[in-house]
């Protein structure tokens, strides 16, 4: 019986009868509302199929945004409650799913932009969740919080992320790792730049050297960070135009490894759908971000953690999941270069970008924001770029490595445990 009825189906029919054809049960629809004489309706439902499909793609397509509702929770529970706690640790977690499908929309625009633009526009949104944490604590004069977030993201970055896929690719691979000594020397040095420009601001205000007292440190951090933004700005020219052909795995072809995933064929959404998206996340991820530094202090109180570790190790662990993923996927795939843009690329446009950014932008709103992170920070950072620069010399890794940089991050996140960030300056 049941076959005789499948045979009495029309072709259409049968052809509508799994969940899978909804897409082109819609296109037909819409065709079909054209053909009948109804150009409004049509648009109407083909507009309609456009949303649907949208948001079907950039919503529904990624595991991580079963977290979203963590969102709107922390929003109702800050309006219900007066628990800032769990304000923080909902919008904490509410943001992770955000900042990944921030960056999901940026490699969607960059297929119709190019790659000088779309690296522009990675520059620009690969680390927009840090940036945006950074404008609203900078807005409510927290700019500790902003030191320490941003200063907690390289770390993360340097250390956790590559740590994790070292570690992860030697013991599933089971031999020595290879990858492009000449991009890991490039993004070294250029750490060691970033690491200049906040070191010199430090040692002049703690061996009290400066002419104008009080003046100097904070002009030279802003002049720095000029330059900063200048040397950036030349990299990337550098990297997509002028000596391109040194950012080549050396186990894939047609890779593309300042983006830090594989070249797909075709973007999965529109341009303008691209552009709508990111401006829709990108209000979310502020709307949460404000939350979030607003309840970071009374976090810090009722919990009794020291802020400093709230600040260098909760807020990136959390903002660099992502990160942490596709590097440990790539590194078990043997495509370290793919994994060295990921955390040495990210941590570089930390240094570079955002870093002179957030101290240009706090010059703009009146903010006294400069470069001198205060001496303990600063010198965890020197000593972890050092360790990372010698590491990476040799253009090879197994899971020791990836070892050594783990215990090395459980020692930062155990000293910043202990250190109290407000005894060198004001918040």
């Amino acid at each position: 019986m049941e076959g005789g009825e499948e045979d009495q189906q029309s072709p259409i029919q049968r052809s509508f009868s799994s969940p899978g054809n909804q897409d082109e049960l819609l296109k037909i629809t819409a065709e079909s509302g054209a053909s009948s004489g109804g150009s409004r309706a049509s648009s109407i439902v083909t507009l309609i199929y456009v949303v649907y499909k949208s948001i079907r793609t950039v919503v529904f397509s990624n595991k991580l945004n079963l977290l979203l509702p963590f969102g709107p929770a922390a929003i109702l529970v800050q309006e219900l409650t007066d628990q800032t706690a769990w304000v923080f640790f909902l919008s904490l977690v509410g943001v992770a799913p955000l900042a990944e499908r921030l960056g999901f929309a940026t490699e969607q625009l960059a297929f119709y932009t190019g790659p000088t633009v779309g690296g522009l526009l990675n520059a620009t949104f690969g680390n927009a969740t840090e940036l945006i944490i950074s404008i609203f604590a900078l807005k409510s004069g927290l700019i500790r919080i902003v030191q320490l977030s941003l200063l907690g993201s390289i770390l993360s970055d340097l250390l956790l992320v590559l740590g994790c896929a070292f570690f992860c690719g030697g013991l599933v691979l089971r031999k020595e790792q290879l990858f492009n000594k000449a991009t890991a020397g490039v993004n070294s040095g250029l750490l060691l730049v970033a690491v200049m420009g906040l070191l010199l601001p430090t040692v002049l205000h703690y061996t009290h050297t400066e002419v104008y007292f009080g003046k100097s440190e904070l002009a030279l951090s802003r002049f720095s960070s000029c330059t900063m933004l200048v040397t950036y700005a030349v990299y990337l020219y550098f990297q997509l135009k002028s000596q391109s052909n040194l950012y080549v795995s050396l186990n894939e072809e047609g890779i593309q490894i300042e983006e830090g995933v594989d070249d797909e064929e075709a973007p999965q959404i529109s341009k303008w759908e691209s552009v709508i998206w990111l401006l829709v996340i990108t209000t979310c991820v502020s709307i949460l971000s404000e939350y979030l530094v607003d309840t970071i202090e009374g976090t810090s109180i009722a919990l009794n953690i020291p802020l400093s570790f709230i600040s260098v190790i909760l807020l990136p662990l959390v903002g660099n999941a992502v990160d942490h993923a596709s590097a440990i996927t790539f590194a078990m795939k043997d495509k370290l270069d793919i994994t060295l843009g990921v955390s040495i690329g990210s941590s570089t446009q930390i240094a570079l970008f955002v870093i002179p950014f957030s101290v240009v932008l706090g010059w703009i709103m009146g903010q006294a924001m400069d470069l001198n992170f205060q001496l303990f920070e600063t010198t965890t950072l020197v000593v972890s770029v050092l360790v990372v620069a010698l590491m990476l010399q040799e253009g090879t890794s197994h899971y020791f490595k990836g070892l050594i940089f783990l215990l090395c991050y459980l020692i930062v996140a155990a000293s910043f445990f202990v250190h109290d960030s407000s005894a060198g300056g004001q918040f």
